[in-house]
């Protein structure tokens, strides 16, 4: 591990200010990925900007039809919610169902949705449930959000504050989880809500992405039998000699019923 300053500012705005002055400065939320990273010499920022005590970036609320969680919310703090639990169902068991407890009390859902990892499972969240991720200078639509391996749509200093979900009528997460690490090697996320049905899929691809052809049988027919004959393209899949890329495709499908079947009752 390199050499570095760490700084604990008290407010989002001291926060933003340290991260414009020092471009190469490091945000710290969970620390999952940069505590790893900066352990094996990967990175090397100026400095560590914690904002795991700042006020303004935690809590739940739910207002009208919007749950708001906010980015430094530790995953099992949203798996205990009794407000997660009564808005979204689905969101608290995708939080309960993160890699480990350990991870779970030191990981947060800003520092997930940020980072981006392939297998991380809230952003099949995010995106199936169509939310809005609040930034510190704007607000970006889950579908515009998520870009590519570890990349998104916030620009250099932008912090994630909150995310915004709209409770759907009916949602479900299902997964195939790695043995070690319960990371995602295939989870889809199902929501029915007011913009209709969505499907996304984490862990299988180079990011989460929505997986049109099922909604569309869904729209006709939100049932399991719907799925029948909807292939999952093994082109779009990672490949390696471990998972190979026919393989995950086939677990995309199986979870994808699985979570229909689940949100469907059926």
């Amino acid at each position: 591990m390199y050499a570095f300053s760490y700084v604990r500012p008290a407010t989002l705005a001291q926060a933003l200010a340290i991260l414009d002055e020092h471009p190469d400065a490091k945000a710290l939320s969970g620390g999952m990925t940069l505590v790893p990273t900066l352990k094996q010499r990967l990175a090397a920022p100026a400095y560590l900007v914690d904002l795991t005590r700042l006020d303004e970036l935690r809590g739940i609320t739910l207002e009208g039809n919007l749950l708001r969680i906010g980015a430094a919310t530790r995953h099992a703090e949203v798996a205990a919610s009794g407000v997660v639990r009564g808005a979204i169902p689905a969101l608290a068991g995708l939080a309960g169902l993160i890699a480990d407890p350990q991870v779970r009390n030191r990981g947060t859902m800003g520092g997930s949705v940020a980072n981006n990892d392939p297998a991380a499972d809230y952003p099949a969240a995010v995106l199936g449930l169509g939310a809005t991720v609040v930034t510190s200078a704007r607000r970006i639509p889950a579908d515009a959000f998520f870009v590519d391996m570890f990349e998104t749509a916030l620009g250099p200093g932008e912090l994630v504050v909150a995310i915004e979900f709209p409770l759907p009528r009916r949602a479900a997460y299902r997964k195939y989880r790695h043995p070690a690490s319960g990371y995602a090697l295939a989870g889809v996320f199902v929501a029915d809500g007011d913009a209709g049905v969505r499907v996304a899929v984490t862990g299988a691809a180079p990011s989460v992405f929505r997986w049109h052809e099922a909604e569309q049988a869904l729209a006709r027919d939100c049932a399991v039998d719907a799925l029948a004959g909807v292939a999952m393209d093994p082109g779009r899949m990672l490949d390696d000699e471990r998972i190979p890329a026919r393989y995950r495709a086939s677990l995309v499908e199986v979870f994808t019923r699985r979570a229909v079947a689940a949100m469907t009752g059926a």
